[in-house]
């Protein structure tokens, strides 16, 4: 798929948000949504999504939609370094396929670092259901904490 193109109602972020699938959600306000990765990099991989903008990437968002979804990518990056305690945290965005991006709505992700594990690459596994469940009810105690 080219940079520049039409919205794909169809692709799973936008099914999501339709609630046409499901995600291990951990957090949502009026302007972004925040789940797990199904198939994370690391532990504790997160992904921040805009609810209203149906933009592809990067290139199609207003700066006043990007604000917000960089206030919530800062929010939760702080909660989850906090929470999973990691040696880094690396914020991720790719725009078009030869950048790396498979799902064309746009996405951040927040990608905890650990010194002793090296990433996985992306879709090389799916997480185990049961873990995802623990860490997004772990996460979610936390962000209801912190308000």
């Amino acid at each position: 798929m080219s940079l520049h193109g039409t919205y794909d109602e169809s692709n799973i972020f936008a099914q999501i948000l339709a609630g046409k699938a499901d995600c291990y959600k951990l957090y949502e306000d009026e302007d972004c949504l925040a789940f797990l990765d199904l198939f994370p990099q690391s532990f504790g991989h997160t992904l921040v999504i805009p609810k209203q903008a149906r933009a592809r990437n990067l290139l199609d968002v207003d700066g006043q939609t990007l604000g917000k979804l960089m206030l919530v990518v800062q929010k939760l990056s702080q909660i989850l370094v906090e929470e999973l305690q990691p040696d880094g945290v690396q914020i991720m965005q790719f725009n078009g396929a030869p950048a790396g991006q498979t799902v064309f709505h746009l996405h951040m992700h927040i990608i905890p670092r650990y010194n002793d594990k090296a990433l996985s690459c992306h879709g090389s596994g799916r997480a185990e259901a049961a873990e995802l469940s623990a860490l997004q009810q772990r996460l979610v105690q936390r962000i209801a904490r912190l308000g």
